[in-house]
């Protein structure tokens, strides 16, 4: 087996809070820079410009998670991936149908924008993208594996839209395939504040929204080939797949 770099919670410019400098094109230059063979590519309830983003990664040899940061109804951030292209427009739809219709206001929140290969802008997003949806993080995690996802609750260490500073805990029965811990924090040093999550594998990610910070943490992945389900296998820590730690 071989250890490869990933990174797997990196925002485009559709999301408000990414840059505008964050193109397909640029995250790719980026993540090609930092060595990273994996990129998660995780708009804020949206998954419309990751297409774009696995067509240009694809030329370079890299391989793209497709899915989104879901904001559930309590506020507590989750990434969801998704292997096949039906099964992310699906989840699309999904999406649009549980997150409120509230207009966003580009001059307070950012801009929401798709692009094209050339960087035109092909979509805007009228939708407020941060806003939670209607969708509990019990129904998203059943959602997500009953359309053989995988499923990450976001950055557990932060005291915004984490699962820790919405719920105060981690539900017994959440069926995570990992936990993510920011680059703010390590998963041995939360480890030590939160023992329960050892029970858990850890992941730690950019969260990345703009260029320079792609790759600024990764996770090294023990997987028998780059796919989609070795990477979930390695998340789980199955058949010798792992995170191995740096």
């Amino acid at each position: 087996m071989k250890i490869h770099r990933a990174d797997l919670h990196i925002h485009t410019l559709l999301s408000p809070c990414g840059d505008l400098s964050m193109s397909p094109a640029n995250i790719v230059s980026a993540a090609v820079e930092k060595r990273l063979a994996i990129i998660g590519i995780t708009d804020h309830n949206s998954t419309r410009q990751s297409d774009l983003v696995k067509k240009i990664a694809g030329e370079k040899g890299i391989f793209v998670l497709r899915g989104a940061e879901v904001t559930t109804r309590e506020e507590v951030h989750c990434l969801a991936f998704f292997e096949n292209h039906d099964t992310l427009k699906t989840f699309q739809e999904y999406l649009d149908a549980h997150l409120p219709d509230f207009r966003n206001d580009p001059l307070i929140f950012g801009d929401q924008v798709v692009v094209d290969e050339n960087e035109d802008i092909i979509y805007i997003e009228e939708k407020l993208l941060v806003n939670a949806t209607t969708v509990s993080i019990e129904e998203l995690e059943k959602y997500v594996h009953e359309n053989d996802g995988i499923f990450i609750p976001a950055h557990i260490d932060r005291m915004k839209n984490s699962i820790y500073s919405q719920l105060g805990f981690i539900p017994d029965d959440l069926n995570a395939d990992a936990l993510e811990v920011s680059r703010r924090s390590t998963p041995e040093k939360f480890a030590g504040i939160r023992p329960e999550i050892r029970r858990f594998n850890i992941v730690t990610n950019s969260d990345a929204h703009i260029p320079q910070q792609i790759g600024m943490v990764w996770n090294n992945l023990q997987i028998e080939k780059i796919s989609f389900e070795e990477i979930k296998m390695a998340l789980s820590g199955i058949e010798g797949r792992k995170i191995v730690a740096q």
